[in-house]
């Protein structure tokens, strides 16, 4: 996946729709937020072992699906606003993680 032509592409979208001036770190973040909860209401009721297997329903499959690429795209047009360096940003953020939280011996 191309993150920098995909942000490339969300920032068309947006203009041609004159959304720019919402599409604010502020504004993302909270429509972030939102797709996040509407995914997590897919799976709200469900058993761990239902939500293990609810991806294996076509219909139940293309709602998360769904969900999942509002959340990405959310995230990307964040990242875009505040100028982050997405693979930089993980790549360092892995190393902090692998710091906090070492290999049990």
């Amino acid at each position: 996946m191309d993150l920098p032509a995909l942000q490339q592409t969300l920032r068309d979208f947006a203009a041609a729709r004159h959304w720019q001036a919402f599409h604010t770190p502020k504004n993302l973040s909270t429509a972030l937020l939102v797709e996040a909860a509407e995914l997590a209401e897919i799976f709200q009721w469900m058993s761990a072992e239902e939500s293990q297997a609810a991806a294996q329903d076509p219909v139940m499959k293309e709602r998360i699906a769904d969900e999942v690429a509002d959340v990405l795209l959310y995230l990307l047009q964040v990242a875009d606003q505040c100028a982050i360096d997405i693979p930089g940003a993980v790549a360092n953020k892995l190393v902090k993680n692998a710091v906090k939280h070492p290999t049990p011996q």
